[in-house]
């Protein structure tokens, strides 16, 4: 029987970029380098390096676009008030709780992820400048003296709240990639799945990561009345 030998040079690729992390060096030198020592490592001539290295930035030379440019909305809509505006708006709402507001964007994140929408969330374009300081605003209107401690509570709960609902959400749309991938490896062990069926076993899973995680969103609306009892001295 032949054995193929698999040559495992070329993953020291994978070393290199633990290394550059790790010292902190710029992200695009440290993946240059890492392209440069697999290329190397798996015997390619310098010059089919190079092309393939101008190849794959001919064919991303958008995505900078397209990170940068919805940032750059963001940042100039955060200038002008974005977050205050926010704030404001969510305390009209007298019966809106920290808790509460953040189960209502759990319930939708995950809902919208589960019909593969998964961009009308994140941290950067939706936490940062809306969720997060409306949950600090409506934790605000019952307690003006908010403390510090509690404002970056509240803002790490808005952000897992994003993780929990796109995590658990995606798994049900039907194309979603790990979805894909279970498929193409059961169907190479000779097992054919319906990926419409994988994803209907992902609802399940989804409900109870919603009540899971509503139910700790319940408790902060608690644990910031106990804090702020604490802080003003209160029994």
């Amino acid at each position: 029987m032949q054995q193929t030998v698999v040559n495992l040079w070329p993953l020291l690729g994978v070393a290199v970029i633990i290394l550059g992390f790790a010292l902190r060096a710029h992200p695009v030198l440290v993946v240059i380098a890492a392209c440069a020592v697999t290329g190397l490592a798996a015997s390619m001539p310098v010059h089919q390096l190079l092309e393939t290295l101008g190849k794959a930035f001919v064919k991303t030379r958008n995505l900078p676009l397209i990170l940068l440019l919805p940032l750059a909305a963001i940042g100039l809509l955060e200038r002008y008030g974005l977050k205050e505006h926010a704030q404001a708006s969510i305390a009209r709402i007298r019966s809106a709780t920290t808790g509460r507001l953040l189960i209502v964007y759990l319930a939708i994140r995950e809902l919208s992820a589960a019909f593969g929408l998964t961009s009308l969330g994140g941290h950067p374009n939706m936490v940062r400048p809306l969720v997060a300081p409306m949950a600090q605003g409506a934790a605000e209107v019952r307690y003006p003296a908010l403390t510090d401690e509690l404002r970056h509570r509240i803002r790490a709960m808005a952000a897992a709240t994003d993780n929990v609902g796109l995590f658990f959400g995606e798994d049900v749309f039907v194309a979603f990639g790990a979805i894909v991938l279970m498929q193409t490896i059961l169907r190479g062990e000779g097992l054919e799945v319906d990926p419409l069926h994988v994803a209907m076993w992902g609802i399940p899973t989804a409900v109870t990561a919603f009540l899971i995680h509503s139910w700790r969103l319940h408790r902060l609306d608690a644990e910031i009345a106990r804090a702020m009892q604490r802080a003003e001295g209160q029994p």
